[in-house]
């Protein structure tokens, strides 16, 4: 059975150290995007998190050379990738398992109780998989949405 993903949740750019204020800036002040004050200091990876609205951001992440959360050739987190949000991380990992996709795990980095699941795409592309809720986003409009539903309440509606 295929894994549900729900919603992208971000986007992963790898920057240089010395160009994190200037990358800061320009995603700031020339794109206008808010910059999450909030963002999980991620020990050695200086950055941004940057609010795109509808739970989707940009992951700004300053690093030279390997990070200190690399896990071999080809398995640093803080590499360009995109991350998706599933509903279960635990029985994500299990699928992944069973259906013998080679990835790695990243455990309480960026917060307490953040398992981020990382692989590869058959071309070489790194994606991130970690459970909705469990991230510095505004919102999650799926996520709202369906506890709402499950509260028994209707969809909004506009006048």
């Amino acid at each position: 059975m295929a894994i549900k993903i729900l919603e992208l949740h971000h986007h992963a750019v790898r920057m240089p150290l010395d160009k994190v204020e200037a990358m800061g800036a320009f995603y700031g002040d020339v794109l206008g995007l808010d910059t999450d004050t909030g963002r999980w200091n991620i020990p050695g990876v200086p950055g941004y998190f940057l609010d795109m609205g509808n739970d989707c951001q940009i992951h700004l992440l300053g690093s030279d050379g390997v990070s200190p959360y690399a896990q071999g050739p080809g398995r640093d987190p803080v590499g360009n990738h995109v991350a998706l949000a599933v509903r279960d991380i635990l029985a994500t990992e299990a699928e992944l398992l069973r259906l013998g996709v080679d990835f790695w795990k990243q455990e309480n980095v960026a917060a307490p109780e953040l398992k981020q699941l990382f692989m590869h795409d058959p071309a070489g592309n790194m994606i991130e998989l970690h459970q909705i809720g469990r991230c510095r986003c505004k919102r999650s409009d799926r996520l709202f949405a369906e506890q709402r539903a499950a509260a028994g309440a209707t969809p909004a509606t506009q006048s």
